[in-house]
């Protein structure tokens, strides 16, 4: 790409939708800020022009017009003062507004090869009607400068004030912006789904996160650490026997006493030179000891002397005081998931309670006339067979299920539910996220104002979940109806979204050959349950009923297969819960 700066317009008001943050607004699974951002990747230098936004890397410069709010040319005139301060500015500016969806880096590159080419003092986009958009364009940086020379002030100026005479227009496709409730509803109904990496990593980085509190440890399974966890006292807390054997002073042979020291009993008086005195694992080594000989190294005389045998290998098997850590010492970096593991851990660091998120807590919701949970079945019904497991399977991706309610099909029936101010961070719907006419939850969500993260997936099945955070900062999960489905696509998402609500360190992606994958695979990404093969790698299914769990008896995991893949890909596999 031609060398070029770019600044994004990011704080504007949007008055016509009630004063939200727009470039923070979603649509199909990411900001429009991080699609403008996308949109010039490219381009040497960057700088985002409004409010501070600490979520930003270090790399993006950050700048605010004064007062804020004060207009476009005002925004610019700051991010160009804010790019004067690098060395060797670049001559092309890209100007981009934080409010299009869908533009993209090539339709950038294009603007920029017309700007290189071409002895036009600015290149702007047209969209589809025709219409020149004069905040997605290049601009020469010295015509920039001169235009805002001319004008008398900066504050509310019209955007028109600033454009020069020599211009030219590119129609391009993408240029479509967001200025009301309605352009973000069409472009969400028109966004392409995403793939499973792009909804993990939305998730990760888009949920809200959950505030931190301290909290004894033992009582938050499930939640993570919002700080280091560091040791109260060392380990070991005193020099203490590795091995069942002896402890010695000197290098013998030694002379046995007759006392004994035991793991949690007095410890031994001090040995003298040339002195030993038995000893077991764990046990407080007696002051004097050099060290510790295991049992099967030395030979006990009748006459009480202790004699290391021939060959036996000369070691010390004590552990020293703070050998493993001392007081201070980090034993667990924020982030670390409380596990048994890490109980295990505080509980030798004598750490009894630490600030923590979480755990995420849970209330299901199924949906549909024709479930039913208990009792006979009457016509055109069906048994829950999903609602029941669902408990186990959150709990398995480190979420508590508090519980469960069925919900039946009506045009209103998730308002209530998603109006109330439930005790929970994540709402998980099964079914109604389709498109068919018993599919509320996307209307639902539409009349509350909900922040869409996932708009769709590109996953076989799956494609119809949806992810959205409300205002009051739960998470819902739409997933699909079919059972199989549904149990897929919440193991595939739901560790992704304990880490974006908990600031988690992401779990790392467990890979293994598919050997089959070339059997399996097709235009879209699957999920699949798979065997493990006798000689390493993944045997998956090719063909899966979703309506029922059959498919997951006898089966070790579910498998990840991209698209067009050949026998052996590797892929990305889940350990199905036993």
């Amino acid at each position: 790409m031609t060398d070029a700066d770019a600044i994004v317009l990011a704080g504007g008001r949007a008055t016509r939708m009630g004063g939200v943050d727009k470039p923070a607004i979603v649509v199909g699974g990411r900001s429009l800020l991080d699609a403008a951002l996308s949109a010039v990747a490219a381009c040497a230098r960057t700088v985002v022009v409004g409010p501070h936004r600490p979520e930003l890397p270090p790399e993006v410069r950050q700048a605010q017009e004064v007062p804020a709010g004060s207009g476009p040319v005002a925004a610019i005139a700051a991010g160009l003062r804010s790019l004067e301060e690098c060395d060797f500015p670049a001559e092309l500016l890209v100007i981009l507004a934080a409010d299009m969806p869908f533009l993209t880096a090539d339709a950038i590159g294009e603007l920029l090869t017309h700007a290189a080419e071409s002895d036009a003092d600015a290149v702007f986009a047209a969209d589809e009607s025709g219409r020149p958009q004069y905040l997605v364009g290049v601009w020469r940086r010295t015509a920039l400068l001169t235009g805002l020379d001319r004008l008398d002030s900066l504050t509310n100026a019209p955007m028109k004030a600033l454009v020069p005479v020599d211009t030219m227009m590119v129609p391009l496709p993408g240029v479509a912006d967001c200025d009301t409730a309605d352009d973000v509803r069409r472009a969400r109904a028109h966004a392409a789904p995403v793939t499973l990496d792009e909804a993990r990593s939305i998730l990760r980085r888009n949920s809200s996160r959950l505030p931190s509190r301290q909290a004894p440890l033992r009582s938050v399974p499930g939640a993570t650490l919002a700080a280091p966890l560091a040791a109260a006292d060392a380990l070991p807390r005193f020099d203490v026997s590795a091995m069942d054997g002896y402890a010695v002073a000197g290098d013998g042979p030694w002379r046995l006493r007759h006392d004994v020291g035991f793991a949690g009993g007095q410890r031994p008086v001090g040995l003298l030179p040339g002195e030993a005195v038995r000893i077991a694992t764990g046990a407080h080594v007696p002051e004097g000891t050099t060290a510790v000989v295991r049992d099967e190294f030395v030979h006990a005389d009748p006459d009480g002397a202790l004699r290391r045998l021939p060959d036996a290998p000369v070691r010390d098997d004590v552990r020293r005081r703070g050998e493993d850590w001392q007081p201070g010492d980090i034993v667990a970096p924020e982030g670390t998931p409380v596990t048994a593991a890490l109980l295990s851990v505080a509980a030798a660091a004598e750490v009894a309670a630490a600030p923590v998120r979480g755990p995420v807590r849970a209330r299901i919701v199924m949906t549909g006339d024709e479930i039913r949970s208990e009792g006979p079945l009457h016509a055109g019904q069906t048994r829950d067979s999903i609602g029941p497991v669902l408990p186990d399977l959150l709990g398995w991706c480190g979420i508590q299920a508090l519980d469960r309610v069925h919900l039946r099909d009506t045009p209103n029936g998730f308002d209530e539910v998603l109006a109330a101010d439930a005790e929970c961070e994540l709402l998980v719907v099964v079914g109604a996220t389709g498109g068919g006419a018993a599919d509320q939850l996307r209307d639902a969500l539409d009349r509350i104002d909900a922040r869409i993260l996932v708009h769709r997936l590109r996953l076989r099945p799956g494609g119809s979940t949806v992810v959205a955070e409300t205002a009051g900062g739960t998470t819902i999960l739409g997933l699909p109806g079919n059972p199989f489905a549904a149990v897929a696509t919440l193991l595939a998402l739901a560790p992704a979204i304990v880490e974006g609500r908990t600031a988690r360190t992401p779990s790392r992606r467990r890979l293994a050959p598919l050997l089959n994958a070339a059997e399996i695979s097709g235009p879209a990404p699957r999920i699949v349950p798979a065997r493990a093969a006798p000689e390493g790698g993944w045997l998956g299914d090719p063909h899966i009923r979703t309506a029922h769990l059959a498919g997951l008896l006898h089966r070790d995991a579910l498998v990840i297969v991209p698209p067009h893949a050949t026998d052996g890909t590797q892929v990305e596999y889940l350990p199905l819960p036993t």
